[in-house]
């Protein structure tokens, strides 16, 4: 990969970030978001037909997009993804992993096993591999990763579900092991914790919220503000973790 450079990482225009879940919601928007920082925008979701139109939606903005159709959960297809990365690019500089999934059956009551695994997978496994995979990479340009995480990864919600809560509050000690042992490489990792967004992730809930409710919540733009802060930040500043919830939200 290319060897980062004090000219590189003021060159808004050489930089590459590759955002998962980008097909909709949070990750479309900081896509969209980066892209307007001048980051050269590689898009990754299991909808096709929703990648290839936020990537046209990216370069219609004027930057750089590569479209990357496949699901996380997947080694090959994640494998498949960072080697389109590479050669196109020849480079990678931050990670926005922002594909999740949950459930309306959230309680031991009514969960089903197999569920649990998939959302856990999809939360927390798919995560690890994507950094994992990511990290040579990340080290030879001293790359940013925001993993777009929850509220409920931040302080326990007891609406969100089990396998929700538990998967989301692994992301927080994921990310902190992140920057124990890279930081001497400079890669830095951000634990981003949203509280009530509105997207399509709402249909999820056991109760799905209504427009009023749903007019006091964030939007996927506010998000995606604090992703391209984070990522635009210096080499020499890590954002930790950052929780952004709306005014009128309770726990």
């Amino acid at each position: 990969m290319h060897q980062v450079t004090a000219e590189d990482q003021h060159e808004p225009g050489g930089r590459v970030v590759w955002v998962t879940g980008g097909g909709s919601g949070i990750g479309r928007a900081s896509a969209l978001a980066a892209a307007a920082g001048g980051w050269r925008v590689a898009v990754s979701g299991r909808r096709p037909d929703r990648v290839h139109a936020v990537a046209q939606e990216v370069e219609a903005s004027g930057a750089e997009a590569l479209a990357l159709p496949g699901d996380v959960r997947r080694v090959e297809d994640v494998t498949k993804s960072a080697a389109a990365i590479e050669r196109r690019w020849g480079r990678l500089d931050g990670l926005v992993l922002a594909a999740g999934t949950n459930t309306p059956r959230r309680t031991w009551s009514d969960q089903d096993l197999d569920e649990l695994g998939d959302i856990v997978e999809t939360n927390l496994v798919s995560v690890a591999r994507v950094v994992q995979l990511a990290l040579p990479h990340l080290r030879s340009s001293a790359g940013a990763i925001v993993v777009v995480s929850s509220y409920a990864g931040w302080r326990f919600s007891p609406g969100a579900g089990v396998a929700y809560s538990a998967s989301k509050t692994a992301l927080a000690s994921l990310c902190e092991t992140v920057n124990a042992q890279e930081a001497a490489s400079g890669v830095r990792a951000c634990h981003l914790c949203p509280g009530d967004v509105d997207t399509d992730f709402l249909a999820q809930r056991p109760e799905v919220p209504e427009a009023d409710a749903r007019s006091a919540m964030l939007t996927p733009h506010d998000i995606a503000r604090a992703v391209r802060f984070v990522l635009d930040s210096p080499a020499y500043v890590r954002v930790d973790e950052l929780v952004i919830s709306p005014v009128s939200q309770h726990r």
